[in-house]
């Protein structure tokens, strides 16, 4: 039983990861063209996760955590929120990390893979743990 339940966390951090790399496809590719518009990097990630924040909620909903997501009403609502929050703690590490970085002369977009990994770590914790956590029996 210890072993299905390892290999199914298994293959929700891998549809994690594949949402992830979706909704990072909407990040960085709107990341690079708000650079290339001339916006501030700063300014150009933190518009950027956001619209990877919706790309992320509606892949993470409808196939990596289907059989955690709250069907409708306040559940819902409050599930949403909390995807919210740790999609904001996301961004506030991505905004600071590429600001940071630009700001110290180094380049915003190497600045961003960084952001990257640190924030995919810390909003996986997140949603599994909190937002998207498992009734208890």
């Amino acid at each position: 039983m210890t072993s299905l339940i390892l290999k199914m966390r298994d293959i929700r951090l891998i549809r994690y990861g594949l949402a992830s790399v979706g909704a990072l496809a909407v990040d960085m590719g709107s990341f690079l063209a708000l650079l290339s518009f001339g916006m501030m990097a700063a300014s150009a990630s933190a518009t950027s996760y956001s619209f990877g924040i919706v790309a992320h909620w509606l892949l993470s909903s409808r196939t990596v955590f289907d059989d955690t997501v709250a069907a409708r009403g306040l559940e819902r609502t409050k599930q949403k929120a909390l995807f919210v929050l740790s999609a904001l703690l996301g961004l506030g590490i991505t905004t600071l990390i590429v600001g940071a970085a630009d700001l110290a002369g180094f380049d915003p977009r190497l600045a961003k893979l960084v952001a990257i990994v640190i924030s995919f770590a810390a909003t996986w914790v997140l949603r599994s743990k909190v937002v998207f956590r498992a009734k208890a029996a």
